[in-house]
């Protein structure tokens, strides 16, 4: 430990995505003795992309704890450990994994809340690394945040970068509310500037509530006058490179980075087509019934008066993820962004 660090001071440092969520779960683990990560090949091992390397080894294999290959059984005991009192935070070794713990999200860990009318809580986060761009094989390259969305009483965030990993994790840890923290695993390698001295303590009852308050909101990733593109998780770099090329033909784009999937920070993303006057709606999963549909809709009736296009998407296609030698046919890249805001600029 350096002289910096053992006087509680860490500076900002330059680190991958996944190096981020690394040091957010380590955060918390310091700070709170009632977290505890679940997980299959989390321990030793570190996760399949290393995402919780070394932790094992400095909190014990009773923190960091190596589960069965059970993904029900892994989100049916953080449920149990979260009424005692804990705060579990599961790992979905890869999107395509989490339909056989969908029946005890969606029917226990979602509603418990509401069914109890408040007396319960479960401060229970769910991580998973989604999204394509790695060649992987079937079932490890799925986008299916909005099966969570669509479900009341679960928080859906997806972070787009290193900084904003590091804080919304911890974010999440400190929620009273279980939260689907999705992963965009295509984007674990890119690096950005962490300030690694934010700390969000999830015993303190009003730290948990602004951390809550922060982790829903849009940020304005580039400000532009002449369309808006939303975006989360990894359609953000896509939609920023997107973006700078637009730039170059005179075209000035806004990027929203949504961050928050449900709850939808619609006030943020309102405010910007209404400067704009245009938007495109960009993420990897599939348009058919996608999220961008939802928000679409929400941006049209708030801005109807304020439109000069019809709201556009870009997202994958309604096929099964492809083969990997396929699938930067399938994802939505810079091209088929820039094809949408040639047809918004048009009208």
């Amino acid at each position: 430990m350096s002289a910096a660090e053992a006087s509680g001071h860490r500076g900002t440092q330059r680190l991958t995505l996944s190096k981020a969520i690394n040091a957010g779960l380590r955060r918390a683990l310091e700070t709170d003795p009632k977290v505890l990560l679940m997980g299959e090949d989390i321990g030793p091992l570190g996760g399949v992309f290393r995402v919780t390397d070394g932790l094992h080894k400095d909190f014990g294999p009773d923190r960091v704890v190596d589960t069965p290959l059970a993904e029900s059984g892994i989100v049916g005991t953080a449920i149990g450990l979260a009424l005692r009192g804990y705060r579990p935070v599961c790992e979905i070794q890869f999107d395509g994994f989490i339909f056989p713990a969908f029946d005890q999200i969606t029917t226990q860990l979602a509603k418990m809340r509401y069914r109890s009318r408040g007396r319960l809580s479960l401060p229970v986060v769910i991580r998973v690394p989604y999204g394509g761009g790695i060649g992987a094989i079937e079932h490890h390259s799925e986008s299916p945040e909005v099966l969570f969305a669509h479900t009341a009483g679960l928080r859906v965030v997806t972070p787009a970068t290193p900084a904003d990993a590091f804080v919304m994790i911890q974010q999440a840890i400190a929620s009273p509310d279980p939260v689907m923290f999705f992963e965009p695993k295509g984007r674990y390698w890119d690096k950005g500037e962490v300030d690694l001295d934010t700390t969000i303590t999830s015993g303190d009852t009003q730290a948990g509530a602004a951390a809550l308050a922060e982790m829903d909101r849009a940020h304005v990733a580039r400000t532009g006058t002449d369309l808006t593109i939303a975006a989360y998780g990894a359609g953000v770099a896509t939609a920023l490179r997107a973006a700078e090329a637009a730039a170059a033909d005179g075209v000035s784009i806004e990027v929203v980075d949504l961050r928050s999937i449900s709850p939808l920070d619609a006030p943020t993303l309102v405010a910007s087509v209404r400067r704009t006057g245009r938007c495109v709606v960009v993420h990897e999963a599939p348009v058919f019934y996608g999220a961008g549909g939802e928000i679409a809709a929400r941006v049209t009736e708030e801005c109807f008066y304020h439109l000069q296009a019809p709201v556009l998407r870009v997202g994958g296609f309604h096929t099964p993820y492809p083969a990997n030698k396929v699938e930067h046919d399938y994802l939505p890249g810079v091209d088929r962004v820039l094809d949408a805001v040639d047809r918004a600029m048009a009208f």
